[in-house]
């Protein structure tokens, strides 16, 4: 059972650091869909040029650490892969893993997400919905962790993915801090408009 240090790290820091992933996710898929081609790119840091190059530099390495970061969540929530099905976790966790089963409120401890309850916060169709979660793991598995070339090879990768992005932030929002009546982790990061030119 992971200490009561580790939770509160969990929920005041990890937690909030892999829901900001997530969020670069989202607008790194927004971004490389609209442009198509790379853009050439300026990041500012203190509003200083610090780093220059093309748009993959930052889209890139967002996608990928936004995947990673979007199946840790699933399987913290108690989600897995299996079959090409959506699926609860069923075997137990490692003695240091972290789970939602972990926190509680005045109601007892919070249980593992159930894959009615990750389907009925979608607002379109649940196998939609099953589809884009299970993106991530398929994606996380063989897009990530072995070198292939069907890494986000098709617009309906990119479409599933982006759905994904925002539906396990919302998940995590409504299943671990809504009960235990903690506001959700402030954003992280932002994007503007691009102005034509």
């Amino acid at each position: 059972m992971p200490s009561e240090d580790s939770l509160a790290d969990a929920l005041n820091h990890f937690i909030p650091h892999s829901l900001g992933a997530i969020e670069a996710l989202n607008i790194a898929l927004r971004l490389q869909t609209d442009w198509g081609d790379a853009q050439p790119m300026k990041i500012l840091i203190n509003d200083e040029l610090t780093i220059e190059g093309n748009s993959n530099a930052f889209t890139n390495a967002a996608i990928e650490a936004g995947v990673i970061h979007c199946r840790a969540l699933l399987e913290f929530l108690g989600l897995t892969s299996a079959s090409g099905r959506l699926q609860n976790l069923t075997h137990a966790r490692r003695g240091d893993d972290i789970g939602i089963e972990h926190f509680e409120n005045a109601s007892g401890s919070l249980t593992h997400v159930s894959l009615a309850q990750v389907l009925s916060r979608y607002p379109g169709d649940a196998a939609e919905a099953e589809q884009a979660l299970l993106s991530v793991f398929r994606i996380a598995n063989k897009g990530l962790a072995h070198l292939t070339s069907s890494f986000l090879a098709s617009s309906e990768d990119t479409r599933l993915l982006e759905i994904a992005s925002r539906g396990i932030p919302a998940l995590v929002v409504s299943y671990l801090y809504t009960p235990m009546d903690r506001p959700a982790p402030a954003s992280q990061v932002s994007s503007r408009p691009r102005h034509a030119d």
